[in-house]
């Protein structure tokens, strides 16, 4: 069972200006807002221009090239960019929880190297080509090995660095394999490619389907974890003696992390820096407090991302930079910026 609000997080949370919570809140709605406009420019702004008559029609009249075009090919897009970015930057922020590293994102614990080696398997020794096909095999290896993880970690008695390190260690494993079989296969060499990028262009409405519930279930059961890992990040002692289910809230952390990031990168391939950067932006406005940045990190990281779509398709006209490609360019030099911030802060 989760825990109620520790005494502290009850006394803190009472000591809190109403005008901060507020603050918080109209911040959140702010965010929002901002998401839908970015969804918007992503079913609006495509490698191929089209007007705003144009768009409008193919959304709401036309079955033909403009619907082709807008329906069938940037609504389904914008719709997974939506789903992964929330998976990533949420995964990315429960598992900066969960190990106390705020360093953590989804490929510290090997699942992003899970999904890589199951889809490179299905390539070489199935011949799947489909990414429906994919997708399935991906999630697959992300759950084994987040369930190898959590094993190997102490189970029952797991903790932040025993997780950290088996997830490190099994996953240079895996990427380790990935790479013997690209080099000795030049058709998964091929496929792979394109997927170990990060891309949404190959996204349609099966793939969203897809990934939907797993999508929404993880969410859902991280989102119920705020309170929990809020008393973790206190020390297990002091969580302990507020009432707090260590092993169970570890559990079901890693579970949530791993259906998200599974979820997101059997769709898109492994994506960077977005579950690693948007909960730091998020902690420097909002504090600690997770009940505030799960929230914000659902809302932000597909802006994030879905931002980071349209300019690779813009920028290469009639061609297209890789979703993948442009988060890591985007995602080096701010996160740097962001680390000598918090060291000149520190000093």
């Amino acid at each position: 069972m989760l825990v109620d609000s520790p005494p502290e997080e009850r006394a803190a949370r009472a000591a809190a200006p109403p005008s901060r919570r507020g603050a918080r809140a109209a911040g959140l709605l702010a965010s929002a807002a901002l998401l839908l406009l970015v969804a918007l420019a992503s079913v609006a702004i495509g490698a191929k221009g089209l007007s705003p008559a144009q768009v409008w029609h193919g959304l709401f009249q036309d079955s033909g090239t403009y619907g082709d075009v807008v329906v069938g090919q940037r609504l389904s897009r914008t719709l997974l960019g939506l789903l992964a970015g929330s998976a990533l930057g949420l995964a990315g922020a429960v598992l900066q929880a969960l190990t106390r590293n705020p360093l953590a994102d989804p490929g510290i614990l090997g699942i992003n190297a899970g999904a890589s080696a199951a889809v490179v398997t299905a390539i070489t020794y199935f011949g799947v080509t489909s990414l429906s096909g994919y997708v399935w095999f991906a999630f697959l290896g992300a759950a084994a090995v987040g369930a190898l993880v959590w094993f190997l970690g102490g189970s029952r008695g797991a903790t932040p660095v025993r997780l950290a390190l088996a997830g490190t260690a099994i996953g240079a494993a895996l990427y380790g394999y990935v790479q013997a079989v690209m080099i000795t296969d030049d058709a998964a060499l091929g496929r792979m490619r394109f997927w170990t990028v990060g891309s949404l262009a190959s996204a349609g409405n099966e793939t969203v389907v897809q990934v939907l519930p797993f999508c929404v279930a993880g969410t859902a059961l991280a989102l119920l974890l705020a309170r929990p890992l809020n008393a973790l990040s206190m020390g297990d002692d002091t969580a302990r003696a507020l009432g707090a289910r260590l092993h169970r809230t570890r559990a079901l952390a890693m579970l949530a992390a791993t259906v998200l990031c599974g979820a997101a990168t059997a769709a898109c391939g492994p994506i960077v820096f977005v579950g690693l950067m948007v909960p730091h932006v998020v902690r420097s406005f909002t504090g600690p407090d997770l009940r505030w940045i799960l929230p914000y990190s659902t809302v932000l990281s597909p802006v994030l991302l879905l931002g980071s779509d349209v300019i690779g398709r813009i920028v290469a006209r009639p061609a297209e930079v890789q979703v993948g490609v442009v988060t890591a360019l985007i995602g080096g030099p701010v996160f740097i910026l962001l680390v000598r911030r918090r060291r000149t802060a520190q000093l």
